[in-house]
């Protein structure tokens, strides 16, 4: 069985689905009750691969909520990511991706010193974080839809934001690796890292973001977006592909111009209906199809039998492990969603 660590957008996003699923003791709450609130198995959930091969799953509400790190609530916000987990090994599931947030916190928090929650004893390899398929499919994305508009590769710039990232510095791996894209622009905070990469791959040029966005043909945008910092889309190419590899993904109302292309980064789509409710509630355009390829990830593990942390760590993904998640991917009816 395979299982899904979840949560909302805002507190408003999480009352108006707590009224949708059921649960009217959780609609009317503020943020301190969702503080305390204890994560939830709110949906199963069925895939069928287009090998005939049929999976069940749970979706594992975390009730984690952004505004917990924005008003300096950690502490909660790590409990939940950790308790979240313990309940869906307590529930008997193989294999859990860690979605949105979880996987970040889990990361920058150093989560995994804690073994222990309570009467469980947290085993890891029961946990992915579904980033080498995100990284994987933000690739596609990149090399399909480019194609699409006529931006041809080998004469493009690609700008990375948040290029040191796990996600980020794996799809500059496989751009570098694997495609013939001209220039590559590496953008993140940390600077040190940045150089690290930059040695990594023998290339890529580290700018700013303000002069990197004008030179970009591509924009593959996996980092958060700073405080106060706008896109001006009148400065950017045209035409110009802006993948937005974010959650919650957002640039496409932020940046509107008709010479900009915003494709919603990291999302798949399923040959088949799947059986669920959840994606519904996240607003999907096609709920039954589509989903986050972090989370299609734990499915494809289940479909394969690898019950192991596939994704794990901090820039530890591979371009070969991209191309085994990527071949299970295509096997079993998952693609990359397009324009």
């Amino acid at each position: 069985m395979f299982g899904l660590i979840g949560h909302l957008t805002s507190l408003e996003h999480a009352q108006s689905v707590a009224r949708e699923l059921g649960y009217p003791e959780y609609a009317d709450q503020g943020l301190d009750f969702w503080c305390s609130a204890p994560p939830q198995i709110v949906d199963n959930i069925t895939v069928t691969s287009v090998t005939g091969q049929k999976i069940e799953g749970r979706y594992v509400e975390s009730c984690f909520l952004p505004e917990m790190l924005a008003t300096r609530r950690i502490k909660a916000a790590t409990r939940k990511v950790i308790n979240a987990m313990a309940h869906a090994q307590k529930h008997g599931i193989d294999i859990t991706a860690l979605g949105g947030f979880s996987s970040i916190i889990f990361e920058n928090f150093n989560l995994q010193q804690i073994r222990q929650v309570r009467n469980v004893m947290l085993e890891f390899d029961r946990f992915t974080t579904g980033n080498t398929h995100t990284a994987y499919i933000i690739c596609r994305q990149v090399e399909q839809a480019s194609e699409q508009l006529g931006i041809n590769l080998s004469e493009a710039t690609v700008a990375v934001c948040g290029a040191t990232g796990d996600i980020g510095s794996a799809v500059c791996r496989w751009l570098d690796a694997r495609t013939d894209v001209a220039e590559l622009l590496l953008i993140a905070r940390n600077q040190e890292r940045l150089q690290e990469l930059q040695n990594e791959l023998g290339r890529g040029k580290i700018v700013g973001l303000e002069e990197a966005l004008p030179q970009a043909d591509i924009i593959v945008w996996v980092a958060s977006m700073p405080k106060g910092v706008e896109i001006d889309p009148t400065a950017l190419k045209q035409p110009c592909l802006l993948v937005d590899g974010g959650y919650p993904k957002n640039l496409g109302t932020k940046v509107q111009h008709p010479g900009v292309t915003v494709l919603n980064g990291g999302i798949v789509e399923h040959s088949l209906d799947i059986d669920w409710r959840i994606m519904s509630i996240v607003n999907m355009d096609v709920p039954a199809r589509q989903l986050f390829a972090c989370f299609a990830e734990s499915m494809l593990l289940e479909f394969e039998k690898w019950h192991t942390n596939f994704s794990w760590g901090r820039n530890r993904i591979t371009i070969e492990k991209m191309e085994q998640i990527g071949s299970a991917s295509v096997k079993h009816g998952f693609r990359p969603l397009l324009i």
